[in-house]
């Protein structure tokens, strides 16, 4: 067996990546699409008519210019922290401090808008269809009263499921980002359809005048919803978790923004141009008065009484949703803060049982409750949308400075003309952030209070402390430690089965002439950025110093390493990867508790993701075994189970039992085609390992072998080849095998390239 790992550890430990494409865009188009929409576009109409059309696509190509820079620096620096990253690396000392200082704030705004926009809806939804109740509550609290009440009791509640480590999971979040787009999209249909009905000349007087505030009342809207684009840089915030992120950031950032936008367009067009309001009264003017709620108000002019329902509930998920990720978000940009040392060390603590930020969610939390019960709801929209117009701004300055100050830096994406494109860019965002004074000048001293209140923390107290952490000027990385090929991987996780895993293992690394390495999986919480998972490296380290020992007394060697991941599956599949398995052998508790699983969430996964064969373990005894039951109907995976065979036997001393299953009664047909079966498998087995026959009468094949096992020490199965409805609905074979038998049970299945290589070799 080759020993070019043993012995230590391989280098520094892996980090799963496990956002692909699809879910880096949907992070995007989630964040932009969805609560900014519903709760601004009454707000933008009111400022400038018609023409809000026109701010929006205006908005879009600001945030273009910007989307480059992010692209471009995301993709060389694919690590937490979004915009807060990038600046501090451009500029190390207060710029970079006040940059972060203000992006925490801008979220924990943006938190606050999100939670009164939800307060609205939630209202309104009892306005429309339980209108009894909103007019006690507002007898007696009064109307503004009922939504900061609304306000508090979510924002608490998301605040402490934050805390807590409730999340929403990658597949959740996509899940209900395309539901958002569904409910659009019935919303703009709906629309269309209704403008396609109407007389031209009705559609027309819509948009006419298209100015109705001057242009000047474009700029208005601009500033008040460009928080509606900010979302984009979410990707930026995880580029360290995104799957080849040189090429997938780019994409996400793009397909993102540019679904966001038409899919603003077409909402604006519609409820302008569908929405007939009571005595002749403007579409613009009647959206405004309606503000954060004035999507609900067009869809009742033409959708049926379902579909308003729908728009509502729509509102109340984007809130709900854009909340969570935004608390999440500002929560995470102070921690990084706490870690830099630019903020008290009590905000990068984790909680030792949750494993969250809880400190750093809880102050994130206090600050959004005293934004939304202090200002109104367009003063909170507008100090949002100036605060990330400045972050912006320094985002794309800092390309420019990253440019010049790490020009060797390795750039898989570059902004197309530059530095045209960030120059304007970072002047377009200037101009917007300043003209916001001429029509919302509260946000600007709101924004002004808190840099000041930061700089005076800096210079009085941060500054000494974070000297010793700052950021150098990027060097390019060290080329990557070589991934190694043809090792047989384990994966620890119970410290009780290291020995037994590695007793198994062994024997098939030696067969196949390939080196053995056994891993552990660090789980971090998606609260955290997965770098955290150092923080709890330790955990870990036990098992593969155990494993390290194991060997040693047993006079094998064996590599061992950390991988670092959100999920345990992922972490399993990204060390497979990583290490170049040729074969992956892992415990396995032998049945799951749920119908929609066959083995188990994560061996599931593994299952298919693992590019290499693969054997699960259910441990019934450390001992080793020494009689094996053999079950077998032919197939690649029972020819591979064979072949693990010939390296377990041997090593065990272990006797082979090979069976067939046939029901009770089978004629002498059928038992001469199961004795075929049991021939051709034998073949597949070496003539030094002893090996028995046998035909086992039963009903049903699980429940056969499950009786049969009795007394054997060991059941070794290929992967069962039922179709996958059949598996998910009437139950797995091998699980039923494992769940029932009183015996160790180890299931076998080959990699389905390996499969391909051997139909390609037999035809030739």
């Amino acid at each position: 067996m080759s020993s070019d790992i043993a012995g230590s550890r391989t280098g520094e430990p892996t980090f799963a990546r496990d956002l692909g494409l699809f879910d880096a865009t949907m992070i995007g188009v989630g964040a932009m699409i969805g609560a900014g929409i519903f709760v601004l576009t009454g707000i933008a109409a009111g400022e400038s008519g018609p023409a809000s059309i026109l701010a929006f696509a205006l908005n879009g190509f600001v945030t273009l210019l910007t989307a480059f820079a992010y692209a471009e620096l995301a993709a060389a620096i694919p690590e937490a922290g979004g915009g807060y990253a990038f600046v501090r690396r451009a500029f190390p000392g207060v710029v970079g401090f006040t940059a972060g200082w203000m992006l925490w704030f801008a979220y924990t705004v943006a938190c606050s808008l999100y939670a009164l926009g939800f307060a609205g809806y939630f209202w309104e939804f009892f306005l429309k269809y339980l209108p009894g109740l909103p007019e006690v509550v507002f007898s007696v609290v009064g109307e503004h009263g009922a939504g900061l009440v609304v306000t508090v009791v979510i924002a608490t509640t998301f605040v402490q499921l934050n805390a807590k480590g409730t999340e929403v999971t990658g597949m959740a979040e996509n899940v209900l980002t395309v539901a958002k787009l569904i409910i659009l999209g019935v919303f703009v249909a709906y629309g269309l359809k209704a403008v396609g009905v109407a007389p031209p000349e009705q559609t027309a007087q819509a948009f006419n005048p298209f100015f109705p505030q001057g242009f000047g009342g474009v700029i208005v809207a601009m500033g008040l919803t460009f928080i509606a684009f900010e979302g984009y840089d979410l990707i930026a915030t995880v580029a360290e978790e995104i799957k080849e992120p040189e090429k997938n950031i780019p994409r996400a950032t793009f397909i993102s923004l540019g679904i966001t936008v038409v899919m603003y367009l077409l909402i604006l067009f519609v409820a302008l141009a569908a929405v007939r309001p009571p005595g002749g009264q403007p579409s613009w003017q009647f959206l405004g008065e309606y503000g954060e709620t004035a999507i609900v108000r067009a869809a009742e002019g033409f959708m049926p009484a379902f579909g308003v329902a729908v728009i509502v509930f729509g509102g109340l998920l984007s809130t709900m949703s854009a909340l969570n990720a935004t608390i999440l978000a500002s929560s995470r940009v102070a921690f990084s803060m706490g870690r830099d040392r630019w903020l008290p060390d009590a905000m990068a603590k984790i909680h030792p049982e949750r494993r969250t930020p809880h400190i750093a969610i809880m102050v994130t939390g206090a600050i959004l409750l005293a934004m939304a019960l202090t200002l109104p709801i367009e003063a909170v929209g507008s100090a949002a949308s100036l605060i990330f117009l400045l972050t912006f701004a320094l985002v794309n300055l800092s390309l420019i400075v990253l440019r010049r100050k790490a020009p060797h830096l390795k750039r898989r994406y570059r902004v197309p003309f530059y530095p045209v494109v960030p120059i304007l860019g970072l002047v377009l965002n200037v101009f917007l952030a300043l003209y916001q004074f001429s029509f919302q000048p509260l946000a600007w001293y709101v924004t002004i209070g808190w840099v000041m209140v930061g700089l005076i923390l800096y210079y009085g107290y941060f500054e000494k402390r974070a000297a010793v952490t700052q950021p150098q000027v990027l060097e390019q990385p060290a080329a990557a430690i070589e991934l190694l090929r043809g090792t047989v991987v384990v994966p620890l996780h119970n410290p009780d089965h290291v020995g037994t895993l590695l007793d198994y293992a062994r024997p098939i690394a030696e067969i196949r002439d390939k080196s053995l390495l056994a891993y552990s999986v660090v789980e971090v919480p998606r609260q955290l950025p997965i770098h955290e998972g150092l923080r709890f490296a330790h955990h870990r380290e036990g098992l593969l110093k155990s494993a390290q020992e194991i060997a040693a007394q047993r006079g094998f060697d064996v590599g061992t390493d950390l991988v670092i991941a959100h999920r345990a599956a992922d972490g399993i599949v990204a060390g497979a990867r990583r290490f170049g398995a040729d074969f992956l052998f892992m415990g396995w508790k032998g049945h799951t508790n749920t119908r929609d699983r066959i083995f188990g969430e994560v061996a599931d996964q593994v299952i298919r993701q693992a590019p290499c064969d693969v054997a699960l373990l259910k441990i019934a005894s450390t001992e080793r075994p020494k009689r094996c039951l053999f079950p077998t109907a032919g197939g690649t995976h029972a020819r591979l189970a064979a072949q693990v065979l010939n390296a377990l036997a041997p090593a065990f001393g272990m006797e082979v039992t090979t069976c067939y299953i046939v029901p009770p009664g089978a004629t002498e047909q059928a038992r001469r085609e199961a004795d075929t079966w049991i021939t051709k498998t034998l073949e597949e087995i070496e003539v030094t390992v002893p090996v028995e026959r046998k035909l086992i009468e039963a009903k049903s094949i699980a429940g056969g072998i499950a009786l049969e096992s009795r007394d054997y020490d060991l059941v070794v199965l290929g992967a069962a080849r039922e179709p996958f409805w059949s598996q998910v609905v009437f139950g797995e074979i091998p699980e039923k095998v494992a769940r029932y038998s009183p015996a160790s049970v180890l299931v076998v299945k080959r990699y389905e390239g390996h499969v391909r290589s051997l139909l390609k070799r037999a035809l030739g």
